[in-house]
């Protein structure tokens, strides 16, 4: 009787074992606190602002073009001018026109206005400054400015389809739109620790985003990407596993299935 028991409770614990191995994993969804109609506030909208190293092309129209013209780079004969890159780009109409480069400063060289100052600003800002200063001057009377960013990415690494460096152009980028970019999460990413690396004054702080809670995630201060951000998408268990022998073993059915019949053979040899 006693042997009898000691079966039963060896089969009832391999089947105990066996179900939770095959349990679906409850941290794939995302956004697992949306329900239908749910509203989130999310984090205050934040712009991308100028940083120094970015690379800027800046277009300025008017109806006299001639005049405009003085205010628009030709690459080919600004090679060596300082804070100015020479690339071919097409605005507008306008081809070959170079790019600017801010300074560590926060600075650019304009032509004709000299310096200018457009650390931290946005891309409007920096359109209404240029052209309330050709006004001010008195050398455009109807100038548009139009500004573009050149060279704005941020890095995705870790369990994601594509891991590489993500370039963007728009001036409101999420941390979903660089999660889709670059093919979003593999099956094996963690969904509840993602970490995103941002230079503060100087400093790199630390962010974790669980993309399983829509309301955390899109009210982090991260959740608005800026440039040179850096995304880590943890892997989840089974990855790790993965790095040793037989690491999954013991979460297959087959295993289970292996130890069962195990336990019964011995079971039946003590029986006997």
């Amino acid at each position: 009787m006693r042997f009898n028991n000691l079966f039963r409770l060896i089969v009832v614990a391999l089947a105990v074992a066996g179900i939770q191995s095959c349990k679906a994993p409850q941290d794939i969804t995302y956004f697992q606190d949306i329900t239908d109609g749910t509203m989130i506030e999310t984090t205050a909208v934040t712009d991308i602002k100028v940083m120094p190293d970015d690379r800027l092309n800046i277009l300025v129209t008017s109806k006299d073009p001639n005049l405009a013209a003085l205010f628009n780079l030709s690459a080919p004969t600004n090679r060596n001018t300082p804070g100015i890159t020479a690339q071919t780009y097409n605005s507008g109409g306008a081809d070959n026109v170079a790019s600017y480069v801010v300074d560590s400063f926060g600075d650019i060289q304009f032509p004709i206005l000299g310096t200018l100052h457009i650390g931290g600003m946005r891309r409007s800002q920096i359109a209404e400054y240029i052209q309330d200063e050709l006004k001010k001057r008195n050398l455009v009377k109807d100038p548009i400015v139009v500004v573009d960013f050149l060279n704005h990415s941020v890095t995705v690494l870790g369990d994601v389809t594509s891991p590489g460096r993500v370039t963007f152009d728009k001036d409101r980028y999420t941390i979903l739109d660089a999660l889709a970019d670059a093919g979003d999460l593999t099956i094996n990413g963690k969904r509840t620790d993602i970490k995103v690396l941002r230079n503060e004054n100087g400093r790199q702080t630390a962010y974790n985003i669980d993309l399983t809670n829509a309301q955390k995630t899109m009210q982090s201060p991260v959740y608005y990407l800026q440039q040179n951000d850096i995304i880590y998408v943890s892997p989840n268990d089974t990855r790790k596993r993965t790095t040793t022998a037989n690491g999954n073993a013991p979460l297959t059915p087959s295993f289970w299935i292996s130890i069962a019949s195990l336990a019964t053979t011995i079971a039946v040899l003590i029986i006997k």
